[in-house]
């Protein structure tokens, strides 16, 4: 039994789980955070997996971080620096590319070499998305109210969410609306006639989802990752140096600076429960550890149906938490480089090489890499998103040597026959082959390589079915509908007992605005 008692103790390290532990010890409070793993950060970490070569495991570009965390927090001071990335290249099977750069000059005359006509559309669609994203951006800072509830808090916000959405205008406020639920492919066809242009702005709306570009609610997915290129607090998207994990070790810094206790190799077995409220955790060491409050950072699926007796909870909110869509779909390919990797339709050393490449020359491109998930094998021309983070910060590889982080989509959880080490080289190879196709000179100077299913995710991660963001981010699941209706605000069924993982709003990437807003609703009810 351990002697000590905590205002709070947080299950798992990853990056929301370290925010709200950050918030909780700044307001005073004596905070525990456990991590199962030897080092803090969830899937935002960056591991040296090979001597000399530093790897983004996981998660690998920064863009949703909320500005007021690395304000509240004084995040610079612990380390973090975030650095920009430069442009997005697409390879075309014919050996042309289409480019989008940070100059939007630059970028206007590339689309105006592909289409007179989306130049003049790319600006009217950037002003309209730029104004969504801000019609959506105060939601994010919002603890979701309960819409059938009468309480005054539940009320104002009621309140307040229906003058903000009738101050948009019909302007603002139909195109919203017809975003939330359209594909992201359908809604870029109203705009632009070029391919890969389409293809690579649908890509963000499937990134995560185990659906394709004409799934309808995807096009809101692309205004979700979109958001992150609106807020010049941190340079829209970008790559911190030292990797992601460096994002979660200023958090870390930073909640350890305000007092907080962080443990790692400390997995819980179980949240111990008394009289209907949270009183600790147990460890699967067997010690236990009392505390005020309980909060999980893990998502939905695990918290509740892993670390919580069923009988604990009620049938209703079991059920819900067993629909909760939470599919894999996604994989994971590091490797460590020789040399740089020549693009045949960009020969040489560039700028180009400092952004992201993304293997979307069409739509179609896309759907039949859906299709392949669809009936249960992983794509063999997959839809993937490379970045070179040693060509960003050198210190991530050895003089002369270079990492490639490839986000492979798609990936399925439910993999016929099952996933295992035959498998997953398979896959491996398809995503190899398939990029070796826009860089000829990739298979020769291969050093290492580092291949991430769902499962390994799930095995290594605890993200359930591998899934990056908690869970979906489909419309049925935002908002006051994640992760079950009505427990949305961060609380549970369980008195003391709280959730402040991706799996709550307004879900996943790097934000840390689950953690935050997790941390101020139990601030309040302290």
């Amino acid at each position: 039994m351990a002697a000590n008692r905590y205002d709070a103790v947080v299950i798992g390290g990853g990056h929301n789980g370290l925010v709200a532990a950050a918030y909780l010890a700044r307001a005073g409070k004596k905070v525990l955070v456990l991590e199962r793993r030897h080092l803090v950060g969830g899937s935002a970490v960056t591991e040296e997996i090979y001597p000399g070569f530093k790897y983004s495991v996981c998660s690998y570009v920064v863009s949703l971080l909320r500005p007021e965390i690395i304000r509240e927090l004084d995040l610079s001071a612990h380390g973090l620096d975030l650095l920009p990335l430069e442009s997005t290249v697409t390879p075309l099977p014919n050996g042309d590319y289409l480019a989008r750069w940070a100059d939007h000059d630059q970028t206007r005359r590339e689309l105006y070499r592909h289409s007179p006509r989306d130049a003049e559309a790319y600006d009217e669609f950037g002003t309209l998305m730029y104004h969504l994203a801000f019609a959506v951006k105060p939601i994010l800072s919002m603890v979701p109210p309960d819409p059938t509830s009468l309480s005054p808090a539940d009320l104002r916000s009621l309140l307040k969410l229906a003058n903000h959405f009738r101050g948009l205008g019909e302007e603002k406020l139909y195109p919203l609306i017809k975003l939330m639920t359209m594909s992201s492919a359908d809604y870029l066809d109203e705009w632009f006639e070029t391919e890969a242009l389409k293809a690579t702005m649908s890509a963000s709306g499937v990134i995560g989802t185990f659906l394709g570009p004409r799934s309808p609610g995807t096009a809101y997915v692309l205004l979700h990752h979109y958001m992150g290129e609106i807020d010049g607090a941190f340079r829209a998207w970008g790559f911190a140096k030292g990797g992601t994990g460096s994002v979660s070790e200023a958090i870390a810094s930073a909640a350890r600076g305000l007092g907080a206790e962080i443990r790692t190799e400390a997995s819980v077995a179980r949240v111990i429960i008394e009289n209907g409220r949270a009183a600790g955790v147990a460890l699967e060491s067997g010690e236990e550890i009392r505390a005020n409050v309980v909060v999980s950072g893990v998502d939905p699926r695990l918290t509740f149906l892993g670390l919580i007796e069923p009988d604990e909870l009620p049938s209703e909110f079991v059920q819900a938490i067993k629909r909760f869509r939470i599919r894999g779909s996604s994989g994971k390919v590091n490797l460590a480089l020789d040399a740089l990797p020549n693009l045949a339709c960009l020969p040489g050393v560039g700028p180009h090489l400092r952004g992201a490449v993304s293997i979307s020359p069409s739509i179609e491109y896309l759907e039949r890499a859906y299709d392949d998930a669809k009936y249960g094998s992983f794509s063999r021309h997959p839809y993937m998103d490379i970045v070179l983070p040693s060509m960003i910060d050198p210190d991530m590889a050895p003089p002369g040597k270079h990492v490639m982080s490839i986000f492979v989509q798609y990936a399925p959880y439910e993999l016929n026959g099952g996933w295992n080490d035959a498998q997953r080289e398979e896959f491996g190879d398809a995503v190899i082959d398939t990029l070796s196709e826009y860089m000829p000179n990739l298979k020769e100077i291969i050093l290492h390589r580092q291949v991430l299913t769902p499962w390994d995710m799930e095995r290594d991660f605890g993200l359930t079915e591998g899934n990056i963001f908690h869970g979906e981010l489909s419309l049925h699941q935002l908002f006051f509908m994640r992760p079950a209706a009505p427990w949305t605000d961060y609380h549970t069924p369980i008195k003391d007992f709280y959730q402040c993982g991706s799996g709550t709003h307004p879900g996943g990437g790097i934000s840390g605005a689950s953690g935050r807003l997790a941390a101020l609703t139990m601030l309040e009810d302290m």
